[in-house]
């Protein structure tokens, strides 16, 4: 393999492994949070069907991420190892589809949840979870134009 692919799939391995520890740290389990019951007007029977959601779908998500750690860690190896293109590529679409598959899962997880919320709850989650973003300063991913960003 050339020295430039070589590198640049380097970079793309360390990057996926950044991308998904962002994803990983994207977890809160609002509905169980006293300040989102009170301030979304949650009933007892919407925690219970936004839980119910949840706890559906978070083994499957956990398995699809210690899976995409392995695939992830024999990318990485692969590149380490200067191995053949065409195996690398083949590695990069078992990561990549397999990182398609677990987002697609997360998003209608997080679509269901919503769904069990009427239209003035929706308005009001809104409101909660931007104030609970801007009060937990989570640093966002840095970009090519300078520093992380609060």
């Amino acid at each position: 393999m050339r020295p430039l692919v070589a590198r640049g799939l380097g970079a793309v391995a360390l990057l996926l492994v950044a991308l998904t520890a962002q994803v990983g740290a994207q977890s809160f389990a609002w509905w169980k949070s006293d300040q989102f019951q009170k301030e979304v007007g949650l009933t007892t029977e919407q925690c219970a069907r936004i839980d119910a959601v949840f706890q559906a779908t978070l083994p499957k998500l956990k398995q699809n991420r210690e899976d995409l750690d392995k695939l992830e860690a024999e990318l990485s190896k692969m590149i380490g190892e200067n191995a053949d293109e065409r195996l690398v590529i083949k590695q990069i679409d078992r990561v990549e589809t397999l990182r398609a598959a677990t987002s697609k899962m997360r998003t209608l997880m997080l679509l269901h949840e919503r769904q069990v919320l009427t239209p003035e709850q929706l308005v009001r989650f809104k409101a909660a979870y931007e104030q609970w973003e801007k009060d937990h300063h989570r640093p966002t991913r840095p970009d090519a134009n300078g520093p992380v960003k609060h």
